[in-house]
């Protein structure tokens, strides 16, 4: 790379030319100077240079420099600008700093020590900024590979879990093993744990990783769903249902399902092994801007000081939780994206009241249904 290549190279636009010819002659040797007497000649040369800094005039014939910097920024987001005034325009000048539209103003006619300051600094941070951009393109980069590396590792384990799964059945129907400490059940328990643990791995990368749909909802048909794959966790669950839907509703139904099967299941699965009359209450109301979805149980509860940490990934109440720690963030991963919020009122031993709040996506059109993997 050359010297002249390693220089900063700055724009200057300004409609009088005694001042262009000050500029050059003040900073040829220090910088790589391009001028321009107008908006249109500046906008030619950064379509074809890699300007770092523009210091442009604010009083120009055909185009102001905040106007010239507004449409810069949108063409050309990176060079660092500088707005150049021999005017007292006040209004101009906070306009185009609230904006954005530039790093900072010199008034005219400039000091060459301030310009020059002011000229180092931009290149400093046009220079964090690529890094900037950079350093994320390759986070993004590194946590997409990462997400498809668990996603395809999670799909490949099935295989041989159901492998497990099969041998211990056909050695149960074959009574092949002598099995009196039921070391088969365990195998078995550990087995369907694990496999529990992988979907949980690949619904969450479904949640984060899948483009977000607007579907109509019913909220009868998507509870009545989640409700039909819980009670099989335990069939002894009375569900009490109130649904008060009078408004088309539209959100992402994948993402909402998501989240009600996560909950409804917590709620089944943590139920008192002494409670002689479990319960699941399940309220939904909807209407033009939003719905409120509250999920009740008389399960155990969660202890108060654990209430901040539930939605953290991983986290577990209490060793004896048969629980993963990762379907409360999930829940909570899918309601960002949805828009919504929740919050968690729970008594230890009594019971816990999830309540969610989702957006009424009505305005948005709606896109195709999704299609199951």
């Amino acid at each position: 790379m050359s010297n002249q290549e390693k220089k900063i190279k700055v724009l200057y636009i300004d409609d009088e030319r005694n001042n262009l010819l000050s500029f050059q002659a003040s900073f040829r040797r220090m910088y790589q100077v391009f001028t321009a007497s107008s908006a249109a000649e500046g906008m030619g040369i950064l379509n074809n240079e890699k300007v770092h800094v523009i210091i442009a005039d604010q009083r120009m014939p055909q185009s102001t420099g905040v106007e010239f910097f507004q449409i810069v920024r949108n063409s050309h987001p990176d060079p660092v600008r500088i707005l150049l005034t021999g005017y007292s325009d006040a209004e101009a000048i906070i306009d185009a700093i609230n904006k954005g539209e530039i790093y900072r103003y010199i008034k005219k006619p400039w000091d060459e020590f301030e310009l020059q300051n002011a000229i180092q600094n931009a290149f400093e941070i046009y220079t964090m900024r690529l890094q900037l951009k950079h350093k994320v393109f390759e986070l993004e980069k590194t946590n997409d590979e990462l997400n498809r590396f668990v996603y395809s590792t999670s799909h490949d384990l099935r295989s041989p879990l159901a492998s497990v799964m099969g041998i211990l059945n056909l050695a149960r129907m074959e009574n092949s093993v002598i099995d009196p400490n039921n070391y088969l059940g365990m195998i078995e328990t550990c087995v369907n744990r694990m496999d529990v643990f992988i979907q949980k791995i690949i619904e969450y990368y479904k949640s984060i990783r899948v483009e977000d749909e607007t579907n109509e909802i019913d909220f009868s048909k998507l509870i009545g769903e989640s409700i039909s794959i819980c009670r099989m966790q335990n069939p002894n669950i009375d569900f009490l249902l109130t649904i008060d839907q009078s408004f088309e509703f539209r959100n992402d139904a994948f993402r909402l399902s998501v989240i009600l099967d996560n909950l409804i299941s917590n709620a089944v699965k943590y139920q008192k092994q002494t409670e002689t009359n479990p319960v699941v209450k399940i309220k939904v109301t909807s209407n033009e801007d939003k719905a409120l979805i509250e999920i009740e149980d008389n399960g155990i509860g969660i202890l108060e000081q654990h209430l901040n940490n539930i939605f953290k990934m991983f986290f577990r109440s209490s060793n004896n939780v048969t629980g993963l720690g990762i379907g409360l963030h999930i829940v909570k991963e899918a309601l960002t994206r949805l828009g919504g919020d929740i919050s968690v009122r729970s008594t230890y031993g009594v019971g816990t009241i999830f309540r969610i709040v989702i957006p009424n996506r009505i305005h948005v059109p709606l896109t195709a249904p999704l299609v199951e993997e």
